[in-house]
Protein backbone atom coordinates (compact mmCIF):
# COMPACT_ATOMS: atom_id res chain seq x y z
CA UNK A 1 0.00 0.00 0.00
CA UNK A 2 1.41 3.41 -1.00
CA UNK A 3 2.10 5.82 1.81
CA UNK A 4 0.70 8.85 -0.04
CA UNK A 5 -2.94 7.65 0.05
CA UNK A 6 -4.77 6.39 3.09
CA UNK A 7 -6.47 3.02 2.89
CA UNK A 8 -9.91 3.42 1.35
CA UNK A 9 -12.97 2.14 3.12
CA UNK A 10 -14.96 -0.45 1.19
CA UNK A 11 -17.84 1.98 0.63
CA UNK A 12 -15.47 4.66 -0.73
CA UNK A 13 -13.83 2.19 -3.07
CA UNK A 14 -17.21 1.00 -4.37
CA UNK A 15 -18.33 4.60 -4.91
CA UNK A 16 -15.17 5.35 -6.92
CA UNK A 17 -15.69 2.22 -9.01
CA UNK A 18 -19.29 3.18 -9.81
CA UNK A 19 -18.09 6.68 -10.69
CA UNK A 20 -15.41 5.19 -12.95
CA UNK A 21 -17.97 3.06 -14.82
CA UNK A 22 -20.26 6.04 -15.40
CA UNK A 23 -17.78 8.77 -16.30
CA UNK A 24 -17.02 9.68 -19.92
CA UNK A 25 -14.23 12.23 -19.47
CA UNK A 26 -10.75 10.89 -20.10
CA UNK A 27 -9.16 13.19 -17.50
CA UNK A 28 -11.53 12.22 -14.68
CA UNK A 29 -11.19 8.55 -15.56
CA UNK A 30 -7.39 8.82 -15.30
CA UNK A 31 -7.62 10.51 -11.87
CA UNK A 32 -9.97 7.80 -10.58
CA UNK A 33 -7.62 5.09 -11.85
CA UNK A 34 -4.69 6.77 -10.09
CA UNK A 35 -6.46 6.56 -6.71
CA UNK A 36 -7.58 2.96 -7.27
CA UNK A 37 -4.12 1.86 -8.40
CA UNK A 38 -2.53 3.43 -5.32
CA UNK A 39 -5.15 1.79 -3.14
CA UNK A 40 -4.26 -1.62 -4.57
CA UNK A 41 -0.61 -1.23 -3.60
CA UNK A 42 1.11 0.15 -6.66
CA UNK A 43 3.78 2.77 -6.05
CA UNK A 44 3.53 6.24 -7.62
CA UNK A 45 6.19 5.26 -10.19
CA UNK A 46 4.36 2.05 -11.11
CA UNK A 47 1.02 3.87 -11.33
CA UNK A 48 2.54 6.54 -13.57
CA UNK A 49 4.02 3.88 -15.85
CA UNK A 50 0.78 1.90 -16.10
CA UNK A 51 -1.41 4.94 -16.83
CA UNK A 52 1.25 6.68 -18.95
CA UNK A 53 1.23 9.91 -16.95
CA UNK A 54 4.01 11.79 -15.19
CA UNK A 55 4.84 10.81 -11.60
CA UNK A 56 4.16 14.37 -10.41
CA UNK A 57 0.59 13.98 -11.70
CA UNK A 58 0.15 10.95 -9.44
CA UNK A 59 1.37 12.89 -6.38
CA UNK A 60 -0.80 15.90 -7.21
CA UNK A 61 -3.99 13.84 -7.67
CA UNK A 62 -3.30 11.84 -4.50
CA UNK A 63 -2.68 15.02 -2.49
CA UNK A 64 -5.90 16.62 -3.67
CA UNK A 65 -7.86 13.47 -2.85
CA UNK A 66 -6.46 13.33 0.68
CA UNK A 67 -7.28 17.00 1.28
CA UNK A 68 -10.65 17.38 -0.52
CA UNK A 69 -11.99 13.86 -1.03
CA UNK A 70 -14.08 13.21 -4.16
CA UNK A 71 -14.21 16.92 -5.01
CA UNK A 72 -10.43 16.92 -5.42
CA UNK A 73 -10.79 14.59 -8.42
CA UNK A 74 -12.91 17.03 -10.41
CA UNK A 75 -11.41 19.22 -13.14
CA UNK A 76 -10.34 22.51 -11.53
CA UNK A 77 -9.69 24.30 -14.80
CA UNK A 78 -13.21 25.73 -14.68
CA UNK A 79 -11.84 28.10 -12.02
CA UNK A 80 -9.48 29.65 -14.57
CA UNK A 81 -12.16 31.99 -15.88
CA UNK A 82 -14.30 31.90 -19.06
CA UNK A 83 -13.15 29.66 -21.91
CA UNK A 84 -11.15 31.45 -24.59
CA UNK A 85 -12.27 29.25 -27.47
CA UNK A 86 -15.79 30.68 -27.56
CA UNK A 87 -17.97 31.20 -30.63
CA UNK A 88 -16.57 34.69 -31.28
CA UNK A 89 -12.97 33.43 -31.15
CA UNK A 90 -13.69 30.49 -33.49
CA UNK A 91 -15.65 32.66 -35.94
CA UNK A 92 -12.82 35.19 -36.11
CA UNK A 93 -10.26 32.42 -36.59
CA UNK A 94 -12.35 30.92 -39.39
CA UNK A 95 -12.47 34.29 -41.17
CA UNK A 96 -8.70 34.64 -40.81
CA UNK A 97 -7.75 31.27 -42.29
CA UNK A 98 -10.07 31.94 -45.25
CA UNK A 99 -8.18 35.17 -46.00
CA UNK A 100 -4.51 36.06 -46.49
CA UNK A 101 -2.14 37.59 -43.91
CA UNK A 102 -1.50 40.55 -46.22
CA UNK A 103 -5.16 41.56 -45.82
CA UNK A 104 -4.46 42.05 -42.10
CA UNK A 105 -1.29 44.13 -42.31
CA UNK A 106 1.36 41.40 -42.54
CA UNK A 107 3.94 41.09 -45.32
CA UNK A 108 4.05 37.28 -45.18
CA UNK A 109 1.74 35.67 -47.80
CA UNK A 110 0.91 32.46 -45.84
CA UNK A 111 -0.40 31.83 -42.34
CA UNK A 112 1.53 30.23 -39.51
CA UNK A 113 0.01 29.37 -36.15
CA UNK A 114 2.17 32.01 -34.46
CA UNK A 115 0.99 34.64 -36.94
CA UNK A 116 -2.62 33.66 -36.32
CA UNK A 117 -2.08 34.03 -32.57
CA UNK A 118 -0.70 37.56 -32.99
CA UNK A 119 -3.53 38.55 -35.33
CA UNK A 120 -6.12 37.26 -32.87
CA UNK A 121 -4.47 39.33 -30.12
CA UNK A 122 -4.82 42.41 -32.30
CA UNK A 123 -8.47 41.73 -33.14
CA UNK A 124 -9.82 40.24 -29.90
CA UNK A 125 -7.24 41.04 -27.24
CA UNK A 126 -7.10 37.31 -26.42
CA UNK A 127 -3.81 35.42 -26.43
CA UNK A 128 -3.75 31.63 -26.53
CA UNK A 129 -0.93 29.12 -26.66
CA UNK A 130 0.03 27.69 -30.05
CA UNK A 131 -1.13 24.24 -28.89
CA UNK A 132 -4.52 25.73 -27.94
CA UNK A 133 -4.71 27.34 -31.37
CA UNK A 134 -4.14 23.92 -32.91
CA UNK A 135 -7.22 22.67 -31.05
CA UNK A 136 -9.18 25.68 -32.28
CA UNK A 137 -8.10 24.98 -35.87
CA UNK A 138 -9.32 21.41 -35.47
CA UNK A 139 -12.66 22.65 -34.12
CA UNK A 140 -13.28 24.78 -37.23
CA UNK A 141 -11.98 21.90 -39.39
CA UNK A 142 -9.20 23.98 -40.94
CA UNK A 143 -6.44 22.15 -42.80
CA UNK A 144 -3.11 22.85 -44.43
CA UNK A 145 -3.25 22.40 -48.18
CA UNK A 146 -1.85 23.64 -51.45
CA UNK A 147 -3.73 26.51 -53.12
CA UNK A 148 -5.22 25.76 -56.53
CA UNK A 149 -3.51 27.77 -59.28
CA UNK A 150 -6.08 29.72 -61.28
CA UNK A 151 -6.08 32.36 -63.98
CA UNK A 152 -8.52 35.18 -63.35
CA UNK A 153 -11.14 36.03 -65.92
CA UNK A 154 -10.28 39.39 -67.58
CA UNK A 155 -13.95 40.31 -67.74
CA UNK A 156 -15.66 42.33 -65.03
CA UNK A 157 -17.58 40.31 -62.47
CA UNK A 158 -20.85 41.71 -63.76
CA UNK A 159 -20.15 40.75 -67.37
CA UNK A 160 -19.04 37.26 -66.35
CA UNK A 161 -22.14 36.74 -64.22
CA UNK A 162 -24.46 37.91 -66.98
CA UNK A 163 -22.92 35.48 -69.49
CA UNK A 164 -23.08 32.54 -67.07
CA UNK A 165 -26.69 33.37 -66.16
CA UNK A 166 -27.66 33.56 -69.83
CA UNK A 167 -26.18 30.11 -70.46
CA UNK A 168 -27.90 28.73 -67.38
CA UNK A 169 -31.27 30.06 -68.57
CA UNK A 170 -30.62 28.56 -72.00
CA UNK A 171 -30.17 25.09 -70.48
CA UNK A 172 -33.07 25.40 -68.03
CA UNK A 173 -35.53 26.66 -70.64
CA UNK A 174 -34.41 24.37 -73.46
CA UNK A 175 -37.26 23.60 -75.92
CA UNK A 176 -38.19 19.96 -76.46
CA UNK A 177 -36.65 19.69 -79.94
CA UNK A 178 -33.38 21.36 -79.00
CA UNK A 179 -30.28 19.92 -77.31
CA UNK A 180 -27.60 21.53 -75.15
CA UNK A 181 -24.19 19.99 -74.50
CA UNK A 182 -21.10 21.06 -72.58
CA UNK A 183 -17.96 20.57 -74.70
CA UNK A 184 -14.29 20.31 -73.74
CA UNK A 185 -11.10 18.42 -74.54
CA UNK A 186 -8.98 16.30 -72.22
CA UNK A 187 -5.40 15.00 -72.47
CA UNK A 188 -4.64 11.36 -71.70
CA UNK A 189 -0.96 10.76 -70.83
CA UNK A 190 0.77 7.40 -70.79
CA UNK A 191 2.96 8.70 -67.97
CA UNK A 192 0.47 8.42 -65.09
CA UNK A 193 -0.79 11.42 -63.17
CA UNK A 194 0.46 11.04 -59.60
CA UNK A 195 -2.24 11.24 -56.92
CA UNK A 196 -2.81 10.46 -53.25
CA UNK A 197 -3.38 6.85 -52.21
CA UNK A 198 -3.59 4.91 -48.96
CA UNK A 199 -0.39 3.06 -48.01
CA UNK A 200 0.76 0.84 -45.20
CA UNK A 201 3.09 2.00 -42.45
CA UNK A 202 6.60 2.35 -43.87
CA UNK A 203 5.38 1.68 -47.42
CA UNK A 204 5.62 3.99 -50.42
CA UNK A 205 3.84 2.65 -53.47
CA UNK A 206 5.42 3.11 -56.88
CA UNK A 207 3.80 4.38 -60.06
CA UNK A 208 5.76 2.93 -62.97
CA UNK A 209 6.35 5.37 -65.84
CA UNK A 210 7.38 4.25 -69.33
CA UNK A 211 9.86 7.14 -69.60
CA UNK A 212 8.91 8.28 -73.08
CA UNK A 213 5.49 9.84 -72.69
CA UNK A 214 2.70 9.32 -75.21
CA UNK A 215 -0.53 11.28 -75.51
CA UNK A 216 -4.05 10.86 -76.79
CA UNK A 217 -6.76 13.48 -76.82
CA UNK A 218 -10.51 13.29 -76.34
CA UNK A 219 -13.07 15.87 -77.37
CA UNK A 220 -16.27 15.24 -75.43
CA UNK A 221 -19.79 16.61 -75.14
CA UNK A 222 -21.94 16.16 -72.02
CA UNK A 223 -25.68 16.14 -72.70
CA UNK A 224 -27.28 18.63 -70.31
CA UNK A 225 -30.51 16.59 -70.13
CA UNK A 226 -29.37 12.98 -69.93
CA UNK A 227 -25.86 13.33 -68.50
CA UNK A 228 -24.41 11.04 -71.17
CA UNK A 229 -21.12 11.80 -72.93
CA UNK A 230 -20.27 11.62 -76.61
CA UNK A 231 -16.59 11.69 -77.50
CA UNK A 232 -14.09 11.36 -80.31
CA UNK A 233 -10.40 10.49 -80.04
CA UNK A 234 -7.32 11.85 -81.74
CA UNK A 235 -3.53 11.84 -81.63
CA UNK A 236 -3.37 15.62 -81.98
CA UNK A 237 -5.29 18.36 -80.23
CA UNK A 238 -6.10 20.33 -83.34
CA UNK A 239 -9.16 21.83 -85.00
CA UNK A 240 -9.97 18.60 -86.84
CA UNK A 241 -10.65 16.87 -83.50
CA UNK A 242 -13.28 19.50 -82.71
CA UNK A 243 -14.75 19.24 -86.22
CA UNK A 244 -15.10 15.46 -85.79
CA UNK A 245 -17.01 15.99 -82.55
CA UNK A 246 -19.36 18.48 -84.23
CA UNK A 247 -20.00 15.93 -86.97
CA UNK A 248 -20.76 13.25 -84.38
CA UNK A 249 -23.19 15.58 -82.61
CA UNK A 250 -24.87 16.41 -85.92
CA UNK A 251 -25.53 12.73 -86.71
CA UNK A 252 -26.26 11.63 -83.12
CA UNK A 253 -29.16 14.09 -82.77
CA UNK A 254 -30.85 13.85 -86.20
CA UNK A 255 -34.21 15.14 -84.90
CA UNK A 256 -32.79 18.08 -82.96
CA UNK A 257 -33.71 21.39 -84.54
CA UNK A 258 -30.76 23.14 -82.82
CA UNK A 259 -27.76 21.71 -80.95
CA UNK A 260 -26.40 24.28 -78.51
CA UNK A 261 -22.72 23.70 -77.70
CA UNK A 262 -21.43 25.43 -74.57
CA UNK A 263 -17.64 25.61 -74.65
CA UNK A 264 -14.54 27.58 -73.74
CA UNK A 265 -12.50 29.95 -75.88
CA UNK A 266 -9.76 27.52 -76.93
CA UNK A 267 -8.33 28.47 -80.31
CA UNK A 268 -9.47 25.29 -82.14
CA UNK A 269 -13.09 26.32 -81.43
CA UNK A 270 -12.84 29.56 -83.38
CA UNK A 271 -10.68 28.73 -86.40
CA UNK A 272 -11.44 28.39 -90.09
CA UNK A 273 -12.19 24.65 -89.87
CA UNK A 274 -14.68 25.19 -87.06
CA UNK A 275 -16.41 27.92 -89.08
CA UNK A 276 -16.56 25.55 -92.09
CA UNK A 277 -18.14 22.80 -89.95
CA UNK A 278 -20.77 25.21 -88.62
CA UNK A 279 -21.59 26.32 -92.16
CA UNK A 280 -22.04 22.66 -93.18
CA UNK A 281 -24.47 22.18 -90.29
CA UNK A 282 -26.67 24.94 -91.78
CA UNK A 283 -27.57 26.50 -88.43
CA UNK A 284 -28.34 23.26 -86.58
CA UNK A 285 -25.25 23.73 -84.39
CA UNK A 286 -24.77 26.93 -82.43
CA UNK A 287 -21.73 27.70 -80.27
CA UNK A 288 -22.10 29.52 -76.95
CA UNK A 289 -18.80 30.61 -75.45
CA UNK A 290 -18.14 30.76 -71.73
CA UNK A 291 -16.31 33.74 -70.20
CA UNK A 292 -12.51 33.34 -70.46
CA UNK A 293 -10.92 31.16 -67.76
CA UNK A 294 -14.25 30.06 -66.30
CA UNK A 295 -14.06 26.25 -66.05
CA UNK A 296 -16.66 26.28 -63.26
CA UNK A 297 -19.30 27.01 -65.89
CA UNK A 298 -18.47 23.91 -67.95
CA UNK A 299 -20.01 20.81 -66.38
CA UNK A 300 -18.00 18.35 -68.45
CA UNK A 301 -14.94 19.40 -66.43
CA UNK A 302 -16.30 17.24 -63.60
CA UNK A 303 -16.44 14.26 -65.97
CA UNK A 304 -12.77 14.70 -66.87
CA UNK A 305 -11.86 15.02 -63.18
CA UNK A 306 -13.63 11.72 -62.47
CA UNK A 307 -11.92 10.15 -65.49
CA UNK A 308 -8.51 11.06 -64.10
CA UNK A 309 -9.45 9.88 -60.61
CA UNK A 310 -10.80 6.52 -61.82
CA UNK A 311 -8.47 5.74 -64.71
CA UNK A 312 -5.35 7.79 -65.37
CA UNK A 313 -4.13 8.68 -61.86
CA UNK A 314 -1.40 6.22 -60.72
CA UNK A 315 -2.46 3.83 -63.50
CA UNK A 316 -0.49 0.66 -64.27
CA UNK A 317 -1.31 0.25 -67.97
CA UNK A 318 1.80 -0.90 -69.90
CA UNK A 319 0.98 0.95 -73.12
CA UNK A 320 -1.37 3.52 -74.61
CA UNK A 321 -3.66 0.89 -76.18
CA UNK A 322 -4.39 -0.62 -72.74
CA UNK A 323 -4.89 2.82 -71.20
CA UNK A 324 -7.36 3.88 -73.90
CA UNK A 325 -9.32 0.65 -73.38
CA UNK A 326 -9.71 1.63 -69.73
CA UNK A 327 -10.76 5.15 -70.72
CA UNK A 328 -13.43 3.85 -73.11
CA UNK A 329 -14.68 1.30 -70.57
CA UNK A 330 -15.07 4.00 -67.91
CA UNK A 331 -16.97 6.39 -70.21
CA UNK A 332 -19.28 3.65 -71.52
CA UNK A 333 -19.99 2.44 -68.00
CA UNK A 334 -20.73 6.01 -66.97
CA UNK A 335 -23.15 6.41 -69.88
CA UNK A 336 -24.96 3.19 -68.91
CA UNK A 337 -25.32 4.46 -65.37
CA UNK A 338 -26.63 7.83 -66.61
CA UNK A 339 -29.16 6.04 -68.85
CA UNK A 340 -30.33 3.87 -65.95
CA UNK A 341 -30.75 6.91 -63.71
CA UNK A 342 -32.67 8.69 -66.48
CA UNK A 343 -35.04 5.75 -66.87
CA UNK A 344 -35.60 5.55 -63.12
CA UNK A 345 -36.52 9.23 -62.99
CA UNK A 346 -38.92 8.80 -65.90
CA UNK A 347 -40.59 5.86 -64.15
Amino acid sequence: MSTIVLRLRFSVKERLLRWLRRCRGAGLKTRLLIILNLHHGRSPAQTAAVLQVHRTTVYRVAGRFREQGDVGLLDHREDNGPAKLDERFLATLNDLVRSRPQAHGWRRPTWTRELLVETLVRKLGVRVHVATLSRALALIRARRGRPRPTVRCPWSQGAKTRRLNRLRRLVEGLPHREVAVYEDEVDVHLNPKIGLDWMGCGQQKEAATPGQNEKRYLAGALDARTGRVLWVEGVQKKAWLFVCLLAKLYHHYPKARVIHVILDNYRIHTGVQAAWALAQAEGRIQLHFLPPYSPEGNKIEHVWEDLHANVTRNHTCPDMAALMREVRYYLRKRNRRALRDDLNEAA
